[in-house]
């Protein structure tokens, strides 16, 4: 009985429980076999000694390398991550490594309740297919002499894929059709591009445009952000993963690193939602070898 009380909680890992066995031997004199017994701990699982692959120390090298490197990637990234570079692993050896190495991704804020829908909701009216509705956004941040930036957010809601990150001073609805018409050019015409009902969205001659080139708008309830749901998760992800960490010491460098993400987001970073896939992943060109005769 008194074994039973000098080790108060559940254990559940079995190398949590062979370190409890040792402990209550170490410190009551106790044989291994009455400790066991009284712990219902096997001897067999307690004498067990974990085989460590020779690879294991590379392995969690590159999984502490990747994670210093994404800070706010978990240990399913990760382990997208690992398995593109060449490594054989599940997401269960790596969150066994990743919890051993006392990796962690600090708590997101907890979700907002919804308290209405319009029709301009990604609820109501969700993606179906490539550009078929694309959203845009504003993000503001700061250079280091604390001057402001405003930076133009545009992605395709189906593919995840961001298509504009405008960085600026100041940015206008002239901003905003220039970078809506280099887009319809070169890409496509999407059927629909929701947002929020800002000055730069809702001015007559963006409305107007739009409306010529047969694309509808949606406008979200006013104080309703969780109605512009992808995009408002993408801008949380820029927020998260770039500018709480850098500090911008000119609009040029802004310029350079924000581009710098939003491709590597494109082709390298995985996505939960597409299977730990990029949204645009960049393909190999084939290399021409020529033969010298």
């Amino acid at each position: 009985v008194y074994i039973e009380r000098s080790c108060r909680g559940k254990v559940l890992s079995p190398t949590k429980k062979r370190r409890a066995v040792f402990h209550v031997m170490e410190q009551l004199h106790v044989p291994e076999r009455k400790v066991c017994r009284a712990l219902n701990q096997p001897r067999s699982t307690q004498r067990y000694r974990p085989k460590i692959r020779a690879s294991e120390e590379r392995l969690v090298e590159q999984m502490t390398d990747l994670a210093t490197k994404y800070g706010r990637y978990g240990y399913r990234r990760i382990t997208a991550l690992l398995q593109r570079e060449g490594w054989e692993v599940n997401h269960k050896r790596v969150e066994r490594l990743w919890r051993r190495e006392g990796l962690k991704v600090p708590q997101k804020q907890p979700k907002r309740k919804r308290l209405w829908l319009n029709d301009g909701s990604c609820i109501r009216l969700r993606p179906l297919f490539k550009d078929h509705v694309w959203s845009y956004d504003f993000v503001a941040t700061r250079t280091e002499d604390g001057l402001s930036l405003r930076i133009l957010t545009l992605i395709d809601e189906y593919t995840k894929e961001c298509l504009i990150l405008k960085v600026a001073r100041r940015l206008r609805s002239q901003d905003v059709l220039e970078q809506l018409g280099y887009l319809f050019i070169y890409r496509a015409l999407p059927g629909y591009i929701r947002s929020d009902n800002g000055p730069e969205f809702t001015a007559k001659a963006v409305r107007y445009w739009l409306e010529r080139l047969g694309v509808q708008t949606l406008f979200i309830e006013p104080g309703s952000p969780w109605e512009n749901g992808y995009n408002e998760s993408f801008n949380g992800k820029l927020r998260d993963e770039l500018l709480n960490g850098e500090i911008f010491t000119s609009l040029l460098e802004a310029q350079v690193l924000i581009e710098n993400w939003r491709k590597e987001y494109n082709q390298f970073r995985p996505h939960s939602s597409l299977n730990y896939r990029p949204p645009a992943p960049e393909t190999m060109k084939p290399v021409k070898v020529e033969i010298l005769t």
